[in-house]
């Protein structure tokens, strides 16, 4: 069998600020400037989730797409699209949202749910200049 490899993409906006609870307010402000603002900013980001596996002979298909648009739309849009993160998503009450973090935090949202594809890469799209990939390792 030919591994291959499949990417969905998805949008969601989400608001959020850089702020470390251990760091002073004037070292936190040095450190993010103007993303340390506790009201917020916000983003359009973009999402591809790239998953991997053999044909299925059958199907022809390497993932069932309606599986993997409502997992999409069950762990990642329906708790992220228009929340701001800091205060309405559970892994960054504690965990600063950066986009590496939002990277990881997907991932582990996503991990291990597919029936017959296996995640391979989570990239996140900040904007369009900007973007973090996650291939799960550590």
């Amino acid at each position: 069998m030919s591994m291959v490899y499949l990417t969905r993409k998805a949008e969601f906006a989400a608001s959020h600020y850089y702020h470390n609870p251990e760091l002073s307010p004037e070292d936190n402000r040095r450190l993010f400037g103007k993303c340390n603002n506790p009201n917020g900013h916000g983003h359009n980001y973009v999402l591809e989730v790239t998953v991997k596996g053999d044909i299925n002979p059958r199907s022809g298909f390497v993932v069932d797409l309606r599986q993997l648009k409502e997992l999409l739309h069950r762990e990642v849009l329906d708790a992220m699209d228009h929340r701001f993160l800091n205060r309405e998503v559970p892994e960054f009450f504690t965990c600063i949202p950066t986009t590496e973090n939002i990277a990881i935090a997907i991932w582990q949202r996503l991990v291990g749910k597919l029936e017959t594809a296996k995640l391979h890469r989570v990239r996140v799209y900040e904007n369009p200049d900007l973007f973090v990939d996650f291939y799960g390792e550590g």
